[in-house]
């Protein structure tokens, strides 16, 4: 029996590999598996704003290509409390540049900061025939002083969940998707799309 499928609005491999791992009873679909090669411009002023944004970009998408399937996306950020929650919304693109050079910037912007606290912070949202929801998961943990580990990908090098006390990178896939902001915010929204799936087969 094949997999129910969800295209999720987001062209990073790495992203989509992470909910492949959360979701594994879905098929699920990048922009590029769809053929979607338009331009989202994310203007929200926040990460329920712009994972809606991207949710209702692929929604229209699909309908005008025939593709009756949900649409899931999200919007993810690092909030430092000592930046006034900086990078926030701009996380990806902090820098101007990769992953590493959002690390490294960060970490200059953290040094002699005596408060190191921050939230990760991901809102995943769903999309199909008119219908949008978000949910929002958050992770609390602190800055570290270097990057530590070689796993992961974006901000975990530097980000210590509280609870284990190791950033992102140290902890492997397996943990990280077990605890991580991603996995909270998508199984917040997981019966809201088996909910629609059900609908959808009346």
């Amino acid at each position: 029996m094949s997999k129910p499928c969800l295209i999720f609005a987001t062209s990073n491999q790495d992203k989509a590999k992470e909910l492949r791992d959360i979701f594994p009873e879905f098929d699920i679909k990048t922009l590029r598996d769809v053929g979607f090669d338009g331009d989202i411009v994310e203007n929200g002023d926040t990460f329920e704003e712009n994972a809606l944004i991207k949710a209702r970009a692929v929604s229209a998408f699909a309908e005008s290509s025939g593709i009756d399937c949900i649409v899931i996306a999200d919007d993810t950020g690092l909030c430092v409390n000592a930046l006034d929650g900086a990078p926030g919304i701009f996380s990806a693109r902090y820098s101007g540049g990769g992953y590493e050079d959002n690390c490294v910037k960060l970490l200059g912007e953290m040094k002699d900061r005596e408060d190191r606290s921050a939230v990760f912070v991901c809102v995943a949202a769903m999309g199909h025939r008119d219908r949008y929801l978000t949910y929002r998961g958050e992770v609390p943990g602190r800055i570290a002083y270097e990057m530590l580990g070689t796993d992961g990908f974006g901000y975990d090098p530097v980000f210590i969940e509280d609870s284990t006390g190791l950033t992102y990178a140290q902890m492997g896939e397996d943990e990280k998707n077990r605890i991580g902001h991603r996995k909270r915010a998508f199984e917040g929204i997981r019966p809201f799309i088996l909910e629609e799936l059900r609908e959808e087969s009346k």
